[in-house]
């Protein structure tokens, strides 16, 4: 039995990722493959006006400050969430054109 060629058309309109696609797709999965930043995703997406501080954060799953720092800054890497800075604090969000993909992902 020899191997099958791969026909796009057998895909039910789905066309094969190109290398860039396939790459931006890759990033952002690293980027959430970890639990920490899965919780810190649902922590925020589950808060009441949308946005938290890193002290919040911090405080919920009893991490310090910096390792909070730390899993956001990859987190708006990728464009996943965003950061605002008001006074002395800082602000996170589900980034307004992430925000479905990745409510959809914590189902």
């Amino acid at each position: 039995m020899g191997a099958r060629a791969i026909d796009p058309a057998d895909h039910a309109g789905r066309r094969p990722l190109d290398r860039g696609s396939a790459e931006s797709i890759a990033q952002t999965l690293r980027a959430l493959a970890d639990p920490t930043r899965l919780q810190l995703l649902s922590l925020i997406a589950s808060a009441p006006d949308g946005q938290v501080t890193i002290g919040v954060l911090a405080d919920a799953l009893g991490l310090r400050q910096p390792t909070v720092t730390h899993h956001i800054r990859i987190l708006v890497a990728d464009g996943v969430v965003q950061r605002e800075p008001v006074g002395r604090q800082v602000w996170i969000s589900l980034s307004p054109d992430r925000r479905d993909d990745i409510l959809d992902l914590l189902r």
